[in-house]
C-alpha cells in the first residue's frame, strides 16, 4: 500500500480545458455551429464550453459520437493555477 500526503482542498483545484475538442473540429473540418447541430446540443452547452465550465456527460458523448473518438480526445483538467478555473 501506498500511502500519498494529504492536501487542503484548495490545493487540488482543476480547471476543465476543452483545448482538445476545438483541436478536433479544426481537423474535422467543422465549426463550433456545426457540431452543435450534428450532436444535438444547445447554445447554452456551446456556450459553457467556450468558457470552459462543465457540461453534462450527456453532452459530451454526443459530441464524441460525432466526433468518432473518446472524452478524453477532446477535454482534460489542468491544474487551475490562477484559482480562477471551475472546480473539477
Amino acid at each position: 500500500l501506498h500511502s500519498f500526503p494529504t492536501r487542503r482542498s484548495s490545493d487540488l483545484r482543476m480547471a476543465i480545458s476543452y483545448n482538445r475538442l476545438w483541436k478536433r473540429l479544426i481537423d474535422h473540418d467543422l465549426s463550433k455551429t456545426d457540431m452543435m447541430h450534428r450532436a444535438n446540443i444547445s447554445t447554452n452547452v456551446l456556450a459553457r464550453l467556450g468558457k470552459g465550465a462543465p457540461v453534462s456527460m450527456e453532452s459530451m458523448e454526443k459530441i464524441c459520437k460525432v466526433l468518432n473518438c473518446n472524452i478524453g480526445d477532446v477535454m482534460e483538467f489542468v491544474p487551475d493555477n490562477e484559482n480562477g478555473g471551475k472546480d473539477a
